[in-house]
């Protein structure tokens, strides 16, 4: 795990070559490098990216010049070359050739790499419309990307296609496969278990319930917000839940 100014970076070294896991901002790759490099004397192979959000793909043109085959789900290209796909809400700007995702995939893909097997797989709806989770089976480590932000709200992004099932969707694939070992790598935030994951989990429905019910006695988005649905969690969550509380009414809403 490799820990920056944007997203978690998940890191295999090996024979085979470097796998890394989001590559932050254009700016940090020669940092990233350089810490790869401590570690192998082996380049960088893949790019996976767990979205398409910049501060997870921003390395990608970087280390796509240098030779690195990008993979991601093709909701991340679709959102990432918004030229071929205008229907889209919530797309960043037109990216670089070199940027774009090379391999993409819709359900999942398996890598068999540095002697691991490496399991990807699209979580729908979480995040954003494009999340994927990580999985190395012989390590017992995940990579949730932004599906998981440890101790803190998260930015759901509903433009999106994201939304707060999908993201308790995916804590609860994560958890039904983990066990006390089990080590997480959050999108953001410190190195995690199985107990912090499913500490975050029981957040993330408490708010929805709350919300949920809220919706269900005719609140209007903002009566929700003004109510303060996660009021009683206590300061550990953040000090802003109006976000992630909006975040959570239009989810259910739409």
């Amino acid at each position: 795990m490799l820990v920056g100014a944007g997203g978690n970076i998940g890191l295999s070294v090996g024979d085979d070559g470097a796998f890394i896991i989001d590559d932050q901002f254009a700016p940090l790759t020669e940092k990233i490098l350089a810490a790869v490099g401590a570690l192998t004397s082996e380049p960088v192979r893949w790019v996976l990216n767990t979205h398409w959000h910049g501060d997870h793909t921003g390395g990608n043109e970087n280390l796509g010049e240098a030779g690195a085959m990008i993979v991601a789900h093709k909701n991340v290209y679709r959102r990432m070359n918004p030229e071929a796909f205008s229907d889209l809400v919530g797309r960043s700007g037109q990216a670089p050739a070199k940027a774009l995702p090379v391999v993409t995939f819709e359900d999942g893909v398996e890598f068999h790499w540095n002697g691991q097997d490496i399991d990807v797989t699209h979580v729908s709806n979480a995040h954003t419309d494009g999340d994927a989770v990580v999985y190395f089976p012989h390590a017992n480590v995940f990579h949730m990307g932004d599906t998981f932000f440890r101790d803190r709200y998260p930015f759901v992004d509903v433009n999106s296609g994201g939304a707060v099932d999908g993201v308790i969707e995916a804590a609860n694939y994560v958890l039904s496969r983990s066990d006390e070992e089990t080590r997480i790598i959050p999108g953001h935030g410190p190195l995690s278990t199985a107990d912090d994951l499913r500490r975050y989990r029981d957040m993330l429905e408490t708010v929805r319930l709350r919300v949920s019910s809220l919706i269900a006695a005719g609140r209007t988005e903002d009566q929700v917000v003004e109510a303060d649905p996660a009021a009683s969690l206590g300061p550990e969550w953040g000090e802003n839940s109006e976000g992630f509380i909006r975040a959570v009414y239009q989810s259910l809403t739409r």
